[in-house]
């Protein structure tokens, strides 16, 4: 069971958060605080695991709580919240370490998620304290309820784009990164292949070849090639090449 502080200075969206963890299966005791300093106090009096974080405050706003939270010994798992999708720009800056990034209005299905993610880091080795976010490490928003916002440094001007997953064609191994292809363009990031692979499997992105995943709801042909092997042909005219010994997990993906 998860011990929960919610901190958002906009009572509204802080008792709608409140009652939506409350109702979670997952979580033994929920404390609101107001304020950054409030939620400071509460921290430094009783222990939680995880901390849903309002992005945007007065005073102490999320991103300089966050970042004294990772002073601690023993810190809680941030799960950030925020009405701005370019929130998750400051996320990067400080190099904090969320498991979740959830755009308001938040639904419930996205909380569970959250809650999930906490259980499942804790599991796996103790606290649930998250791991170091990479650009494609995902702080996440609802779009249609199963896409997610992905935070990546564009190559000019240190901006960073915010891309939905639903418009990733495919994503590419180069050495300790991967390339993103994306409707709006490529992007060089520091991941591995194989996580990509994982968390984004449930949604249609399929390891077809030792250097490709693809998203396979993009994908507008299916062409067979000489010696067995098949090319995939995305929504913009690319192809993604899959390995011969891929081809019939492929063609029972696809029912074929």
């Amino acid at each position: 069971m998860i011990r929960v502080l919610a901190v958002d200075d906009e009572r509204p969206a802080l008792e709608d958060i409140g009652r939506l963890l409350r109702d979670s299966p997952l979580v033994s005791d929920v404390v609101l605080a107001e304020s950054g300093s409030q939620a400071l106090r509460s921290l430094s009096d009783e222990r939680f695991d995880v901390v849903f974080l309002d992005v945007r405050m007065p005073g102490i706003d999320g991103l300089e709580l966050a970042n004294l939270l990772t002073q601690f010994a023993d810190p809680p798992a941030l799960v950030f919240v925020s009405a701005y999708e370019d929130g998750a720009v400051g996320v990067f800056e400080y190099d904090l370490r969320p498991i979740d990034y959830l755009m308001k209005p938040v639904s419930r299905a996205r909380v569970e998620q959250a809650l999930q993610r906490a259980l499942g880091s804790e599991e796996a080795g103790g606290r649930p304290t998250g791991q170091r976010v990479t650009s494609a490490e995902l702080p996440s928003a609802p779009v249609g309820m199963t896409d997610e916002i992905i935070p990546v440094e564009h190559q000019r001007g240190g901006t960073t784009r915010l891309l939905d997953r639903s418009t990733v064609l495919f994503v590419q191994a180069e050495g300790d990164y991967v390339r993103i292809h994306a409707d709006s363009g490529r992007y060089l990031v520091r991941v591995a292949l194989s996580d990509i692979e994982q968390r984004w499997g449930a949604f249609g992105f399929v390891r077809v070849h030792r250097s490709y995943v693809a998203n396979l709801r993009r994908a507008t042909e299916i062409r067979p090639e000489f010696g067995g092997a098949v090319t995939i042909v995305m929504a913009d005219g690319s192809t993604v090449p899959v390995a011969r010994r891929q081809v019939a997990d492929l063609r029972r993906r696809l029912r074929m």
